[in-house]
């Protein structure tokens, strides 16, 4: 094994750290993104930025947890695709005009310093080096794609986002995980972190949202129902299912494991993140308006985003277990018929409707899986 492989259980480093203050200002541009282009058009635009940019974010989550990032060949690589991912997230808000190729030439270099890193660091490590080999190609062909977008005309780039992202980030699905490695204690910390990232940009919506007029009562009334959704976010995650997900994860071995956290937790936590994001474009508009009734697409923000981010947890529960369980999904449906409500009654009330499925799905959760909740909190004091 290559000496700058991480043979053993670390915690999420600095640079790590410092690496996703990154994505989280790339979230903000996202937002941005949204706010300069209020139509469906500008939403899945909006939804592909932020696959891309998870895309990237999930590809390091693998790097970091194989790769040493103390180390000086690591750390100059590491603030390489630092400076270039900053660049792609400073053209997100035009990255289907202007500043196209800017993002996509910076995204190529993300993929390229991951790329260069992990074969580095499989020197000694055959399975490992195979394992890269059979993604790389996908990964420089999707990059490709997205560099190529800048050139075609502005009705068709969104293809060939798409294509990019069924090449570089669905398409390992098809390549097998076999020489893969994970630290499962590491990859749990690093997408909580993350999910953690992704709450705080609602907080900043909420507080955007709250200034671009007079903070009446009515204003002050939707942002702490806003306050309580983002608490929710928080408490759904890391009450319960952050311990629990860590603990079948090391229960796991080998490709079996690898297949887990590459399902649970790279492609699963993208709609999460989505949703929490889709939530946070809706509270700029509804603190904007209390008192009115919000567009479609506001609603769609504001219910769908919820329920977006708790469908992924019963798809999470039928991959783990093959089970779909009954809080979480009547929860994420309740949320989503609450679409057609949101767009007729005051915002503030929208809001209301929403964090009140959330404060009854806690009550449910805090009532029915108590003995289960204690169970797993004793198991992770006695590691």
């Amino acid at each position: 094994m290559s000496e700058l492989q991480v043979a053993r259980e670390h915690r999420v480093r600095p640079l790590e750290l410092f690496f996703d203050l990154v994505f989280a200002f790339g979230f903000t541009q996202v937002a941005s993104l949204f706010g300069h282009d209020p139509t469906w058009g500008g939403l899945g635009r909006g939804l592909l930025v932020l696959a891309v940019l998870w895309w990237a974010w999930a590809s390091y989550a693998w790097l970091t947890n194989t790769v040493d990032t103390d180390g000086g060949p690591v750390s100059a690589a590491m603030f390489i695709a630092i400076a270039a991912m900053f660049l792609a997230a400073l053209a997100v808000p035009e990255a289907f005009d202007g500043t196209g190729l800017v993002f996509g030439i910076a995204f190529f270099i993300v993929s390229l310093m991951h790329v260069s890193l992990f074969a580095l660091a499989s020197r000694g490590d055959p399975d490992l080096l195979a394992a890269i080999l059979r993604n790389a190609s996908r990964l420089a062909v999707g990059a490709a794609l997205i560099v190529v977008a800048a050139f075609v005309p502005s009705g068709v780039r969104p293809v060939f986002w798409l294509a990019a992202l069924a090449v570089g980030f669905f398409g390992p699905l098809l390549t097998g995980v076999h020489g893969w490695r994970v630290n499962p204690a590491h990859f749990a910390e690093r997408h909580g972190l993350i999910i953690i990232i992704a709450i705080g940009e609602s907080f900043i919506a909420i507080g955007l949202g709250a200034r671009t007029g007079e903070l009446t009562a009515g204003v002050i009334a939707a942002a702490l129902l806003g306050v309580v959704v983002s608490a929710s976010f928080w408490l759904s995650y890391f009450d319960f299912f952050s311990i629990r997900a860590e603990q079948i994860l090391a229960e796991r071995t080998g490709d079996l494991r690898t297949m887990l956290a590459r399902d649970i937790y790279t492609y699963l936590h993208l709609p999460m993140v989505m949703g929490i994001v889709l939530f946070a474009l809706a509270m700029k508009t509804t603190l904007a308006h209390v008192g009115d009734s919000l567009d479609t697409i506001s609603a769609v923000g504001l219910c769908g985003g919820s329920a977006l981010y708790l469908f992924a947890f019963v798809a999470l529960r039928v991959r783990v277990s093959r089970s779909v369980g009954g809080g979480r999904l009547t929860a994420a449906v309740g949320c989503a018929l609450l679409l057609p409500v949101a767009v007729e009654v005051p915002a503030l009330v929208a809001v209301a409707l929403v964090a009140a499925v959330w404060v009854a799905l806690h009550a449910y959760e805090i009532i029915w899986w108590r003995e289960d909740r204690a169970q797993t909190r004793a198991m992770r004091a006695e590691t």
